[in-house]
């Protein structure tokens, strides 16, 4: 009998180290970041008398920030893609990551002890997205189906580093194709693709270094519609990264949402990912 378990994780960092939180603010320049990984897991099992079956996993992760500074403007991009797929036994490829979040912020110094800024942001799935309850699975999302436009423009406080929190008065426009119960008002008679919101946005982020090889990485997003003040969408994404030694990371992902509109219950993810390092630039 022979049991076969290869596990393994490349990440590619385009970026600062992990020590190096406060970075130097850089002047009249673009600069650019990004950390990509992709872990892959697999199990083959042959005549294996504890039970089991052969598992396949992989999944692509990347994050990336483009920014640029003057004395009185602050431009920042933010880019988060993640999309992953397992395989168990003679079952077909299931989908168990499948995301793009983008966010653009353009802030200006107006001598205040906070900023005025402008801020759009985009959410979708990168592929087809299925609900594996029903039989056969049923597909439930896809690219920009639906898609998630906030625009948002307030005030925001960025004066400390690793740290920065906005509010502001938003619209959210959620434009769907095929899938129009993310978007459909039920009161009418009428199929609508596109649904237009507006509310109060609020975003914080923070960074913070535990110890010397350890960060972490936090982001909380509420909204709120003008006609339904008592509930909020909620959006909170974690990370935990630690830098075990030259070579090797271990990272802990949990991400948290509520939103009524897709589901009446709180979604959880979680994930765990020791993996090799290697610093490009």
């Amino acid at each position: 009998m022979k049991k076969i378990s290869i596990t393994v994780s490349l990440f590619f960092l385009l970026s600062a180290s992990l020590s190096a939180q406060q970075d130097t603010i850089i002047f009249y320049k673009w600069v650019p970041k990004v950390v990509a990984g992709l872990n892959l897991s697999q199990i083959s099992l042959s005549n294996w008398t504890q039970g089991g079956e052969d598992a396949i996993s992989w999944t692509f992760l990347s994050n990336g920030s483009l920014s640029y500074r003057t004395e009185l403007w602050h431009f920042k991009n933010d880019l988060k893609l993640a999309y992953g797929r397992t395989k168990l036994g003679s079952a077909n490829f299931r989908t168990t990551d499948n995301e793009l979040y983008l966010e653009s912020v353009i802030s200006r110094d107006i001598g205040w002890v906070v900023d005025s800024y402008f801020s759009n942001t985009v959410r979708t799935a990168l592929a087809a997205g299925f609900n594996y309850d029903t039989n056969p699975p049923t597909e439930i999302a896809n690219f920009f189906d639906p898609g998630y436009l906030t625009q948002s423009l307030g005030f925001i406080y960025d004066k400390t580093p690793g740290f920065s929190t906005r509010l502001g008065f938003a619209v959210q426009e959620v434009i769907t194709n095929e899938f129009t119960f993310y978007s459909d008002d039920t009161s009418t008679t009428e199929i609508e693709k596109i649904k237009v919101e507006t509310g109060i946005e609020s975003v914080t982020t923070a960074e913070y270094t535990v110890m010397e090889n350890i960060l972490l990485k936090s982001k909380l997003r509420l909204f709120s519609r003008f006609e339904s003040f008592d509930v909020w969408d909620v959006r909170w994404d974690n990370t935990i990264a630690a830098q075990v030694n030259e070579y090797v990371n271990v990272s802990f992902v949990f991400l948290l949402i509520y939103e009524e509109a897709q589901i009446r219950k709180t979604q959880i993810k979680e994930a765990l990912q020791l993996g090799i390092t290697y610093t490009i630039l």
